[in-house]
């Protein structure tokens, strides 16, 4: 995860408008807002967009 697709996570996060635990709902707000690099790193990132909220800290591994 790079500091784009982080800043664009916390970007929606904090709007509030929906559960980032919902990816697709997390990828429509991303698309929505032109957020590109987060829509396509949620196809094959799942599991470390959600330990990245659960924890705040970013998984490197592969």
């Amino acid at each position: 995860m790079n500091e784009v697709i982080k800043e664009q996570i916390l970007s929606i996060r904090e709007s509030g408008v929906t559960n980032m635990f919902d990816v697709n709902r997390v990828q429509y707000e991303a698309n929505e807002r032109g957020f590109y690099e987060l829509v396509v790193y949620l196809i094959d990132h799942k599991a470390k967009h959600t330990h990245f909220i659960l924890t705040g800290e970013v998984d490197e591994t592969k």
